[in-house]
């Protein structure tokens, strides 16, 4: 299956909000200590692993994975549900750097330091270190392996910018990225210059900004928890932001996220986007139209050295399950290296979830139907650093969010004024009034702690 086949296969996944399992049914035996329950998201890789799992797991070890597949929203409820209550009802689920130390810090996870210390094989240390440091809490342990990683990097048309005469260095700064925008602006018909998500979201258009803001040099809240989003630095970057997708991006920005982007980008309607170095392999998929034609630069940055995101999702084991080693292997399995050799053969070494292991960069079979876009992506990878992504101390981890439960609420509401600023609706100064209220309420409830 194709890269686009595969995504529009998980996008109507989504729409219809199917529960998706492996075996007879999503849960299986709770006295059965060789099967166990996942719930995970129901992205392409995902689903790639549902169908592996009998054959080249459950056949070696025994032990049998009853998956229960959901739509993000819908998956991050349940799990909510289940880890919060520890019910017990699912040993395994999916969940991002965002959740993992939130929920380590509440009991809710098993640590896997002596799963890890038992299993060598597993290599732990071939795992990135920004992954690594992600899925690792406050008292240093491990919460969670995973499964695959990325960053954000800087997508552009090679061909648009060598006719237009444009150039951009390994490490662009965000005024070069808005020049080229302007000259790469009608390139060709309908073109314009830039995407950059506008939809609201924490998740949407609150990551490419707060990475922005970060490298202009602020940041949400100080060390002691002073909210900060009103503050000249977060203001530069958010009409900058603002500024460059009104006057060079892409058409229906205040409703342009991630997948939008990419119709954009692939329908050949934007020169450039920013955006997770995920979608460089659908741009770069057999069928894509714009395949070949597509060049690969750094985050851009301002006053930082680096500015991409960070974002994995991951497996981790309820504390509740009583099936903790049938569950680590599972883990070990999944987020091992062997798992990516099944889906490289089974699938082609594009489609393995990558962005995890350092030794994904060395294989030569990866590299091979990889190599536009490999090295970009692991050098934006590992030089992430989500517990110093700015120019200031920071009083809780993240580089395109705030690691507090808050920031979920917090970030939503706050894109939803600049996603109206994007259309025209208010001003950036404005939006970032009524953020800075709402940002302060939560900074108090730390302060007071």
């Amino acid at each position: 299956m194709t890269s686009f086949t595969r995504l529009a296969a998980a996008a109507l996944a989504v729409l219809l909000g199917t529960t998706a399992c492996a075996g007879a049914g999503g849960i299986g035996d709770p006295d059965d200590p060789e099967s166990i329950n996942v719930l995970m998201v129901n992205n392409p890789q995902m689903l790639d692993i549902q169908k592996l799992t009998a054959e080249h797991f459950t056949r070696r070890t025994g032990v049998k994975v009853n998956y229960t597949v959901l739509p993000e929203n819908d998956v991050r409820d349940k799990i909510s549900q289940d880890f919060t209550s520890q019910a017990g009802q699912y040993d395994v689920a999916t969940l991002s750097n965002y959740e993992v130390p939130i929920y380590a810090k509440n009991g809710w996870l098993e640590p896997l330091d002596p799963y890890i210390a038992a299993d060598p094989g597993f290599d732990q240390n071939d795992v990135l270190e920004p992954i690594r440091q992600s899925l690792t809490a406050a008292d240093g342990k491990v919460y969670a392996q995973p499964f695959y990683g990325e960053s954000s990097f800087l997508m552009y048309r090679k061909d648009v910018f060598a006719a237009k005469g444009i150039s951009l260095p390994e490490r662009p700064t965000w005024h070069q990225v808005a020049e080229a925008a302007a000259k790469a602006d009608g390139a060709e018909p309908g073109m314009k210059g830039i995407c950059l998500r506008g939809q609201p979201g924490w998740g949407q258009l609150m990551a490419p900004l707060t990475t922005v803001v970060n490298t202009f040099g602020g940041t949400w809240f100080t060390k002691d928890w002073q909210a900060t989003v009103d503050a000249p630095e977060f203001v530069e970057a958010t009409k900058f932001y603002v500024d460059l997708v009104r006057e060079h991006g892409e058409a229906g920005a205040p409703q342009a996220g991630f997948a939008e982007c990419l119709n954009n980008m692939t329908q050949g309607k934007v020169a450039m986007w920013y955006d997770a170095t995920s979608a460089a392999g659908l741009l770069e998929a057999a069928d894509s139209p714009v395949r070949g034609k597509l060049g690969f630069a750094q985050a851009p940055v301002v006053r930082t050295k680096s500015s991409g995101w960070l974002y994995t999702w991951a497996f981790a084991v309820q504390k509740a399950s009583k099936k903790h080693q049938a569950a680590w292997k599972f883990l070990s399995w999944a987020s091992g290296k062997d798992y990516e050799r099944v889906v490289g053969e089974a699938k082609g070494w594009s489609s393995i979830p990558d962005g995890k292991r350092s030794s994904t960069y060395a294989r030569p079979e990866y590299l091979k139907e990889t190599g536009s876009f490999a090295e970009q992506t692991r050098i934006a990878i590992s030089s992430a650093n989500p517990r110093d992504p700015g120019v200031q101390p920071r009083p809780a981890n993240g580089i395109q969010f705030v690691g507090i439960p808050e920031f979920t609420n917090l970030g939503t509401q706050v894109s939803q004024e600049v996603s109206a600023a994007i259309a025209g609706r208010g001003t950036v100064e404005d939006a970032l009034r009524a953020a800075q209220r709402l940002a302060d309420k939560v900074a108090a409830k730390y302060r007071k702690s």
